[in-house]
């Protein structure tokens, strides 16, 4: 029996839809729902376990993934199965759980699953602006406590009009690109890449997003009203004790206020504050922090955070003696390590990043094999974030989530200040040394420099600050270049890159309701300020990229060929690419334009010399002389009939000079006229119908010497002798007619 279906369709105002299905699949899964539009289809499921874990922290796992089936195609490589998950899905993975994570109950500790799949791909839909809103739908159908329910949409503004939810041949068109997260009263989270656009318009964009959602929002509820919404389970609820509360924060708020107000650096701080906690755990007994340690932690993780902002809102006065305007003090070098072909060492208070930049052909690109996106990225950045780089040791088990999330902030941050006629593939990688706030802010301005100090010609100069704010009622801060700390205990951490001329990238998490649009502008406004103010500082270090790249990088030219002589420049088995390649200490790279059919080859090496040879060798390959023109050949060789010559202005391309092309004179011998070894002059007739081959000429060049009376007479009586002779041609010819006794003599036979 068909299983019945509820559905709800939401308009997008321009013939486009969203809908919203469930009843059909997984329906064990605690919640589970279809998100189509277009032929694009996402399957999300939520579970949650009705056991409660020992752990800490909310243990919630989001899950997405883009199915190749989906798009008709096999997973590339060996081995033809979905592996471990690719960079640009768990981007969207941390998109969708930033914004879901703050919504669950802080005392829910039962593990939860949300999976969301990629079933059917539409080239016209981009899936990942889809995936928060199947997430939200799917818990809403679901018994799991949940605050409210959200979306996400991407927005876009293409030709001055703001769109939501654009195709990916949209986009390319579009000079703003962000995907927000809300719900229906407040936005939560923001991310995205602009080109230069102002605080206004940022926020301006934001609003239209907002608008989209609110209506998502209101779709869900209905569906999960005609689904018939389930009550919300009941769960074990952490205890609490106020007499227990109180006396935590009567021995801890103004101690805790007193070590912030101090100024101290961040390992004093937290020594201070690990003190003050043993201080506060000593007042009770073993039984009582056996039985409510974790309690009691709680409260004075509480009691510590309202004395961090208090002291902040009444006096303007942050962990560091900081005011909430001021930047930590900068410095900044160039050129430090003398191998890699740029390299940067960005330090600001306590964090410090080290850029270096490689360069490179096409061959170096990032290729992307997705059943969504298919190319390759020939500008990318790796951010690297060890251990100790905030004094702890713990298994480095591979690049983790947000890692990939941090780089990837920072290269849609100085992506667009890269030229479009850049012939390098440029890998920019950020290794953070020290972190006390905002190591991807630090990687964008050592980026930058890295970038300058390589030679690569940008066209300006980006920074990036990440930027706090602490609210309480109508009182606020905002806070430029937030610590650690700060970050933690703060109401909203967003962190924003541009030029001199507007904003370029930013990532907002937003963590308190109703957040006015006007605290916003100003915050970014604010942004504005500390954003210049480290600008000023990397202009100071590196005005301007280097003229060149330095001695020991790699010089590229690139060269267009024919399509033609794609093979002549390859060779049989790549013979003449490879012993070129070992010749000149070069790295030769051809690619084929599909538009025009030519042949793009690149060239890359430190010598100039070697550049230049395989320059030369790709003109002897292609060269192609014109018709009518002259040409300075070298005879290489003499043969009984001519001379083989050479075009001296392409090496290897040769050319019969035939014997009776060398003089007007009869010449008997070749050697009489020329000899190996003899540069000449000769002019090209093109393909000579009766050989077909190219036809070059000596004597064309040369004056025709006059003709004498006596011999033009001597000429007439040649031509009528052999008119004369002709006769006696014809006559033979009654031989032919003998022809047929050759039939009797066959008969007799």
């Amino acid at each position: 029996m068909i299983p019945k279906t509820f559905s709800e369709v939401i308009d997008l105002g321009d013939g486009r839809t969203i809908s919203l299905e469930t009843g059909k699949l997984a329906k064990q899964a605690h919640g589970s729902v279809v998100v189509r539009m277009g032929d694009a289809m996402l399957l999300c499921t939520v579970v949650s376990s009705y056991t409660p874990t020992t752990m800490d922290f909310f243990p919630l796992t989001l899950d997405y993934r883009e199915k190749f089936a989906a798009a008709g195609r096999f997973p590339g490589g060996y081995f033809k199965r979905e592996a471990r998950p690719s960079s640009e899905e768990i981007l969207v993975m941390r998109l969708v759980d930033r914004v879901l994570r703050p919504l669950f109950p802080k005392d829910y500790k039962f593990e939860t699953q949300v999976m969301i799949q990629l079933m059917s791909h539409d080239d016209n839909v981009m899936p990942d602006a889809l995936a928060g809103l199947a997430a939200s739908a799917a818990i809403q159908l679901s018994d799991i406590p949940f605050e409210t329910p959200i979306s996400e949409v991407r927005v876009a503004r293409i030709n001055g009009e703001f769109v939501i939810n654009p195709s990916a041949e949209q986009l390319e068109e579009s000079d703003i690109d962000m995907m927000v997260g809300a719900s229906a009263d407040s936005v939560m989270m923001v991310e995205g890449e602009m080109d230069e656009v102002s605080e206004e318009e940022m926020a301006e964009a934001i609003k239209f997003a907002h608008e989209a959602i609110k209506v998502q929002c209101a779709a869900q509820v209905k569906l999960a009203e005609a689904f018939g919404k389930k009550e919300t389970r009941e769960y074990e609820v952490a205890d609490t004790d106020e007499d227990i509360e109180k006396k935590v924060f009567d021995a801890t708020y103004q101690k805790a206020y007193d070590i912030a107000k101090g100024g101290t650096s961040k390992k004093e701080r937290s020594e201070a504050f690990s003190q003050l906690k043993e201080e506060v755990l000593a007042m009770f007994t073993e039984e009582e922090l056996e039985e409510k340690g974790k309690m009691i932690s709680g409260y004075f993780a509480a009691a510590h955070k309202k004395a961090v902002r208090d002291l902040t809102l009444n006096e303007g006065i942050r962990l560091d003696g900081r005011k909430t305007t001021d930047i930590r003090d900068i410095w900044c070098e160039v050129g430090y390590l003398p191998s890699p072909h740029g390299s940067s060492v960005f330090t600001r208070g306590e964090t410090q990043a080290l850029a270096t930049v490689t360069l490179g052909t096409s061959r170096e690109a990032n290729q992307i094999d997705l059943p969504t996106q298919q190319g390759e990225e020939k500008f990318y950045l790796h951010y690297n974030f060890p251990p100790f780089s905030t004094g702890e040791a713990y298994p480095i088990r591979g690049t983790s989530r947000r890692e990939i999330g941090h780089g990837n902030l920072a290269q849609r941050a100085l992506k667009g200040m890269i030229p479009a006629d850049c012939p390098y593939t440029v890998r920019v990688v950020s290794e953070v040394l020290e972190s006390n706030g905002s190591s991807s802010m630090a990687t964008v301005c050592a980026g930058t420099m890295a970038l300058m100090d390589s030679g690569v010609q940008l066209k300006k100069p980006v920074s990036g600050i990440a930027m706090g704010l602490i609210s309480e009622g109508d009182n606020y801060a905002v806070l430029s270049d937030i610590l650690g700390d700060e970050d933690h205990l703060g109401d909203m951490d967003f962190k924003v890159t541009g030029t001199e001329e507007g904003i370029t990238a930013c990532q907002m998490d937003i963590k308190i309701k109703g957040l006015s649009y006007e605290i916003l502008v100003n915050a970014l406004k604010q942004a504005r300020d500390g954003r210049l103010h480290i600008l000023g500082k990397l202009t100071e270090t590196i005005a301007e990229p280097r003229e060149n790249v330095k001695a020991h990088a790699p010089k590229i030219i690139t060269r267009r060929i024919p399509g033609d002589y794609i093979g002549a420049l390859i060779g049989p088995g790549g013979k003449v690419i490879q012993e070129l390649q070992k010749e000149t200490k070069t790295e030769i790279v051809i690619n084929e334009d599909p538009e025009t059919e030519e042949g793009i080859v690149e060239i890359l090496g430190t010598s100039q010399e070697g550049i230049d040879k395989v320059l030369a060798k790709i003109d002897a390959i292609t060269f192609k002389p014109e018709k009518g023109s002259v040409y300075e050949v070298k005879v290489i060789k003499v043969l009984d009939f001519g001379a083989v010559v050479e075009y001296v202005e392409a090496p290897g391309n040769e050319v019969l000079l035939h014997i009776s092309e060398l003089a007007w004179e009869r010449t008997n011998d070749v050697t009489d006229v020329v000899n190996i070894g003899d540069v000449l002059d000769v002019k090209y007739f093109g393909i000579d119908p009766k050989t077909r081959k190219d036809k070059v000429s000596r004597k064309a060049l040369l004056p025709r010497p006059e003709r004498k009376e006596g011999d033009r007479d001597r000429n007439r009586d040649n031509n009528r002798g052999d008119r004369d002779n002709r006769g006696d041609r014809r006559d033979n010819r009654g031989g032919r007619d003998n022809r047929g006794d050759r039939k009797p003599r066959r008969d007799n036979e």
